[in-house]
């Protein structure tokens, strides 16, 4: 039996979701414990030129609404990008995956040949075939965000690991 585009992002995305909650929950014990404030680590950065942590969660937020709704036929809710602090960073995600439970499984029907359009940075625009835009673009960048916010926030210190990640 084939396997439906709804089940090859949703549940996955839900899942890691709700394991990057869990691990900034970790965070948020990790400063209270330590007497760190929460800034730090949000404006954790591996690199100077690279998005701080909070930019990366909001980022995984993003990624995860706009591939699910653009697989569903719709366009993706805007969230302005306004967290300081992890509550709010923890509130965005629970939205995000409010509305990615939303969209009902025969939305994704026919996805993998839908037209998915993106535009990036200068105007330019992309089309992808749903199924292209979900194994090419929209995971990879899921994953790439996600691991990203887990590593600095491994880098500074807290102790979580593979299980964390994953959820297991």
């Amino acid at each position: 039996m084939p396997i439906s585009m709804y089940q090859a992002a949703v549940p996955a995305v839900l899942k890691m979701m709700g394991n990057l909650s869990s691990i900034l929950d970790k965070a948020q014990a990790y400063c209270a414990a330590r007497k760190i404030e929460e800034r730090v680590l949000l404006d954790a950065r591996l690199f100077p030129d690279m998005f701080p942590l909070v930019r990366q969660v909001q980022i995984v937020s993003d990624t995860a609404k706009g591939l699910a709704a653009r697989l569903a036929g719709q366009e993706p809710p805007s969230y302005p990008d306004t967290e300081t602090s992890i509550p709010e960073l923890k509130a965005r995600i629970a939205k995000t995956v409010e509305f990615v439970k939303s969209l009902h499984p025969s939305q994704f029907d026919g996805a993998e040949t839908r037209t998915v359009t993106l535009t990036f940075g200068g105007g330019r625009k992309v089309e992808f075939a749903g199924q292209d835009f979900l194994f090419n673009n929209a995971l990879p960048n899921f994953y790439f965000h996600l691991t990203t916010a887990y590593d600095l926030l491994r880098h500074a210190g807290l102790e979580i690991g593979k299980r964390d990640y994953l959820g297991t």
